[in-house]
C-alpha cells in the first residue's frame, strides 16, 4: 500500500472511531442507610474522584435518612446496591427475602455505650453500675440481650427509651448511652465539655460486621461483575477518602447533609482510623471489605444464643466472599 493510501486509511480510521459513541457507564443506584456523613466517606470519595467511572459506573448515592426506606428499595429492585446493618442479610434470610451481603466495609460496628468519666464505671462490666442505659429499642432487643448473657449484673429496668436527645444521659452522672463512635461522644463533648468515657461493643466480643454492601440474590447469579466493579471501586474509594485527599468528597457529603460540619467529620475519620473500624482483622492482610465465614458464623452462634435466630437457619444464604478478601485498593494506602 502506497504512502497516501495508508495516511487516507489511518486518517478514516480516526474519523470514524470519533463518530462512535464512547462505551456507556452502567448506571447503578447506591442507597445508604442515615444522612450523609463521614461514615459513608469511601463511597461519595469514588463519586467524587472518578473511580466509579474508572470502574464502568455511573453510581447515584440514594440518601438515606429518618424516613427512607432504602432497603425496600433494594428489595423492590428500584437500586441495585444498599448500605446493610448488622444483621440486615440475617433478618432476610429468615423472613426468605433473598438478599445477601458482598462486602463488608466496617470490620467492627462502631456501636458504642457511653458513661460519665469519675463515676466509678471504667470497664465494660462496671455498666452494669448504671442507674439507667437509654438505648434504641433495635439495642434492646439485640445487643443488650447479648450484655445480659454474656456479663453480670445486667436487668431490664435499666433499659430507658433513647429518642436521639443525649439531655437525660447528661443530666443523670450514674446513666449510660448508647451512641456511635464517630458521632455522639463528639456531641455530647461539645455541648457539656467534658470526654465521656466510650466502650466499643466490638472491643467487648459483640462482633458483627457493618456497613456491608448488600445486593439481590439475582444479581449475583445476573451480573457478578457488575457487582465485582462496585465493590472493587468502593473499596479504592474508602482507601483513596482516608488515605488521600477527601475534600471533594467531604464537599459532597456536606451538600447533601448541610448540618455535617468539617470539625464532625475530622472526628469521625480520627475515630474510624483509631479504633480498626474499617482496618482490623482480615482486612488487615486481604483489603477493606474481607468477610470470612469463621466471623460471620462466631456473630450468627452469639444471636442463636439470646434466641433471634434458630440454630437450623441456614446463615452462609445471607453472605458470600467471593467479591472480597482479594487486596485491592491496598497500594493506595499511604
Amino acid at each position: 500500500m502506497s504512502h497516501f493510501l495508508k495516511s487516507l486509511a489511518a486518517s478514516a480510521a480516526v474519523c470514524l472511531s470519533a463518530s462512535l459513541p464512547a462505551h456507556a457507564l452502567d448506571k447503578v443506584s447506591f442507597g445508604t442507610n442515615w444522612l450523609a456523613e463521614p461514615e459513608h466517606g469511601g463511597y461519595y470519595q469514588a463519586v467524587a474522584d472518578g473511580t466509579y467511572k474508572k470502574h464502568g459506573l455511573d453510581v447515584t448515592i440514594v440518601q438515606g435518612g429518618p424516613n427512607a426506606a432504602n432497603s425496600a428499595l433494594l428489595i423492590s429492585g428500584k437500586i441495585e446496591f444498599y448500605m446493610g446493618g448488622e444483621m440486615g442479610s440475617l433478618n432476610a434470610v429468615k423472613q426468605d427475602i433473598p438478599l445477601v451481603d458482598v462486602a463488608a466495609m466496617f470490620q467492627k460496628d462502631p456501636q458504642v455505650l457511653m458513661a460519665h468519666p469519675d463515676e466509678g464505671i471504667e470497664t465494660f462490666d462496671d455498666l452494669a453500675k448504671a442507674s439507667a442505659i437509654f438505648m434504641g429499642k433495635d439495642g434492646y432487643l439485640t445487643y443488650f440481650e447479648w450484655m445480659k448473657v454474656n456479663f453480670k449484673g445486667f436487668q431490664d429496668e435499666q433499659y430507658k427509651p433513647y429518642n436521639f436527645n443525649p439531655g437525660p444521659f447528661i443530666a443523670d452522672k450514674k446513666s449510660v448511652q448508647q451512641g456511635y463512635l464517630t458521632s455522639e461522644p463528639y456531641a455530647v463533648e461539645k455541648e457539656t465539655g467534658w470526654k465521656p468515657k466510650v466502650f466499643l461493643l466490638a472491643d467487648n466480643g459483640f462482633s458483627p460486621y457493618s456497613t456491608t454492601v448488600s445486593v439481590k440474590a439475582d444479581l449475583i447469579a445476573s451480573n457478578p461483575d457488575l457487582i465485582q466493579r462496585f465493590v472493587d471501586a468502593s473499596i479504592e474509594g474508602w482507601y483513596n477518602y482516608l488515605y488521600g485527599d477527601n475534600k471533594a468528597a467531604n464537599d459532597l457529603i456536606k451538600k447533601d447533609n448541610p448540618e455535617m460540619t468539617d470539625e464532625q467529620i475530622a472526628f469521625s475519620i480520627a475515630q474510624m482510623k483509631e479504633h480498626g473500624i474499617l482496618e482490623s482483622d482480615e482486612a488487615l492482610t486481604k483489603g477493606i471489605g474481607c468477610m470470612t465465614d469463621e466471623k460471620y458464623k462466631k456473630f450468627f452462634d452469639e444471636m442463636v444464643k439470646i434466641k433471634l435466630f434458630d440454630a437450623g437457619m441456614d446463615y452462609k444464604k445471607a453472605f458470600t466472599t467471593q467479591f472480597v478478601c482479594k487486596g485491592v485498593g491496598m497500594s493506595l494506602k499511604k
